[in-house]
This record gives C-alpha cells, sequence and structure tokens, in this order.
C-alpha cells in the first residue's frame, strides 16, 4: 500500500507561534508534528510515501533524509501552490498503485489503515464530534453498517451540537484526476460533487483526532501527542506478556489526572488520548481487565458513592462502545494511607484474586510511584506509562 502526505502546509494561523517553518514541521515537545504521522504510518505495511511539499520544502527533506522509516519515501514538489486538489494530483503521479491512503500533514487521525474500505474511489475517514465550530459537519446515509456508509453531504463550517467531520484521511480506489486544471481545491471540486452523486464511502472511526492549525490546538498538542505515544508504547508491551490478567490504574492512565483534585463527574472524565483505542486489543489478549484506583474523594466528602458510580457508569459505557471490555472496577475511597486496600497495599489484589480465582498470571498498567509499588507488592509485572 502507498501513502501520500500533504506536507505544504503555510501554517498562516500559527505565525504568532511558529515561525519559518512548513506547518507539518511544528516542534511538538521537541520533534516536528510530522515524526507523528510517519510513525503511524510505520505501523501498518505501507511500502512507499510520497510526501506533498512546497513551502520551504528543503527542511523537510533534510529532517526526514536523517530518519530511517521502513518504506521509501518519494517528493511530489509543488513549485507554486496548487491547492488541495493540485497537490494530490501531483502527488498522485508520483505513485505506483491504484489503492493510495492520503493524509493531512497538520492533522493527526491514526485510524486503523488495514480496516478502513477501498470500495468506492474515495472513502473519507470520519470523526464523531460534540460542540464545534471549526469544521464542517458531513451528512451521510442512514444506514451505518459496522462503520460503513456513504457521504450524503459536505457543510460550511457552522456550530454543530453533534455530528461528523472530515477527518483528512481518504482510502482512495483508482481515483482519475487527470482531467481537473494544474490547480483546484480537492473538497469543493471533488468530494462535493462525487458525494452528490453517490460515490464517495465514509467510513466512521473515534480514534484520536488533532488539528494543529490554530495555536490553542498546537498548544493541546504539546500534551496530548506525547501523552499519545506513551500509551501505545505501554500498550505494545502490554500485548507481549505472558499475563493473563490486566490491572489497569485509573487516573493518569486511563483518563487526564485532575492536579490538586478529583473527577467528580462524567463530564470531568477525560479519557487519555489514544486509550480507547486499546481497550479493544486489551480485551482480545487478556481474559480479565481489572481497575483498582483510589478514590479518597468520597472519604473526604468531596463527593459520593452516587457521584462515583455515574462516572464508571460513563467509563463503562465509553469503552463497551469502543469494543472494549472491563471485568470489574476495584475502589477504595478510605482517607487513611494505612488502610490495607488502598494502593500500595494490596487488599485490592487480594479481592481481585477472590472475584477471579483462576488468574495465573498479571501484569499492571500504572503511572505513578504508588502503582509500583502496588505491583511490586502484589508480585505482579509492571508497565510504565510516562510521559516523555
Amino acid at each position: 500500500m502507498e501513502a501520500v502526505v500533504l506536507a505544504g502546509g503555510l501554517g498562516t494561523r500559527l505565525r504568532s507561534v511558529v515561525q519559518d517553518m512548513p506547518k507539518c514541521m511544528a516542534p511538538v515537545v521537541g520533534e516536528p508534528f510530522l515524526s507523528y504521522v510517519l510513525d503511524w504510518l510505520s505501523s501498518f505495511e505501507i511500502t512507499r510515501v510520497v510526501l506533498s511539499v512546497g513551502y520551504l520544502k528543503e527542511s523537510i527533506m533534510e529532517w526526514v533524509a536523517a530518519r530511517d522509516y521502513p518504506f521509501e519515501i518519494d517528493y511530489a514538489v509543488e513549485e507554486t501552490p496548487l491547492g488541495t486538489g493540485g497537490g494530490i494530483k501531483l502527488a498522485l503521479s508520483k505513485c505506483r498503485e491504484r489503492k493510495v491512503i492520503v493524509v493531512n500533514g497538520d492533522t493527526f487521525f491514526p485510524v486503523d489503515l488495514d480496516a478502513i474500505p477501498f470500495d468506492a474511489p474515495i472513502t473519507v475517514a470520519l470523526k464523531p464530534m460534540t460542540d464545534f465550530d471549526r469544521y464542517g459537519a458531513v451528512s451521510v446515509a442512514p444506514d451505518l453498517i459496522g462503520g460503513l456508509t456513504r457521504v450524503v453531504a459536505f457543510h460550511e463550517k457552522a456550530p454543530v451540537h453533534k455530528g461528523l467531520i472530515n477527518g483528512g484521511v481518504y482510502a482512495l480506489n483508482g481515483l482519475d484526476l487527470s482531467s481537473f486544471p494544474e490547480k483546484f481545491s480537492f473538497e469543493k471540486d471533488v468530494l462535493e460533487p462525487l458525494a452528490a452523486s453517490g460515490q464517495v464511502g465514509g467510513w466512521v472511526s473515534d480514534s484520536y483526532f488533532i488539528d494543529i492549525g490554530i495555536p490553542e490546538d498546537y498548544a493541546r498538542a504539546q500534551t496530548e501527542l506525547p501523552q499519545y505515544r506513551a500509551l501505545k508504547e505501554a500498550s505494545a508491551q502490554l500485548l507481549e506478556s505472558d499475563a493473563d490478567t490486566l490491572f489497569l490504574d485509573r487516573d493518569g492512565t486511563i483518563n487526564v489526572h485532575i492536579l490538586e483534585d478529583y473527577v467528580r463527574t462524567p463530564e470531568q472524565f477525560k479519557f487519555l488520548p489514544g486509550v480507547l483505542e486499546e481497550f479493544p486489543r486489551w480485551a482480545a489478549k487478556f481474559q480479565r481487565i481489572i481497575i483498582v484506583t483510589n478514590q479518597r474523594g468520597v472519604g473526604r466528602g468531596l463527593m459520593t458513592d452516587a457521584d462515583l458510580a455515574s462516572i464508571h457508569q460513563h467509563l463503562l459505557r465509553s469503552v463497551q462502545d469502543a469494543g472494549g471490555r472491563i471485568d470489574a472496577i476495584l475502589v477504595c475511597t478510605a482517607v487513611s494511607d494505612d488502610d490495607p486496600r488502598r494502593k500500595p497495599s494490596t487488599g485490592m489484589y487480594r479481592e481481585a484474586r477472590v472475584l477471579f480465582p483462576d488468574i495465573r498470571k498479571s501484569i499492571m498498567l500504572g503511572d505513578s510511584d504508588c502503582d509500583r509499588e502496588f505491583a511490586l507488592n502484589a508480585g505482579i509485572d509492571y508497565v510504565e506509562l510516562r510521559d516523555r
């Protein structure tokens, strides 16, 4: 499979925070944003990547030349800006296969490329979102089957409470752009007319998504992308283990930890980037998935048992909707550090052994010294989730 990465963006709206570089080279904790896109592509059997470049292309080429990727890299060079359509047309002229994945170099939507279909000339990866106005919504046919549908229309930007957006990942199957002029818009001149004639597929994925086109989201990327990468690396270690049971910490491992406070409502419960995508993999690997979490906020009277239950109902429902599974959630609400159920003491582990007496070997994913000590005390393997 071949892929095209559109890496010619000027980054005009980022000029206040990033200057004199292509948008895809904007640094995220010391690494270009492009590195996250190429690392994602590296996890699939892609043999060749064509980078569509233009503005300050030398900086991209020099950086790529110093890296080692498992695919061949070629360049489609825009001597003058060709628009999104012209850039894709030029890049496709460099491709050797009919089936090509096209992604944006300034957005990160790491969908499962092994699952995206090539049934239509264009299939668009669609991201469900709530309360957005920065992106145009996408209308689809009502017959949604296994995430696959048909795009009916693309809409202009407007406030939307709940809907689908174009995630900027396309599966092209023999798309012929030879009749188009040198410069044109892929969205206006290709996607919209083909959608109107029923030739654009839609494939819905709730994978992590970020677009660094504005300073606010670029700032968010500085935290979220390292978290995403750390989670993927930690998950790979879990999936290589021979354990049959996975123990998970909650705050800071599954969801964003609120500093010096507690998650008190489902609305405050924010999944870490990429974690929902891992639950189906963990469910396929492990016979049991058990959360062990200290929740002293209940013991301190800052929230109630009912509040905590509603949060965990939201957690269970979200994981199930993502195709994953949680077999038990064990909670210690005690205030005292000496409580035998409070991590790093092993009360919750012993409780798990009673609930699941056939546990053979366990491994734990956590993010703190307390989690590490809990695993050590319980005599189980431990994987640390820690940002670089």
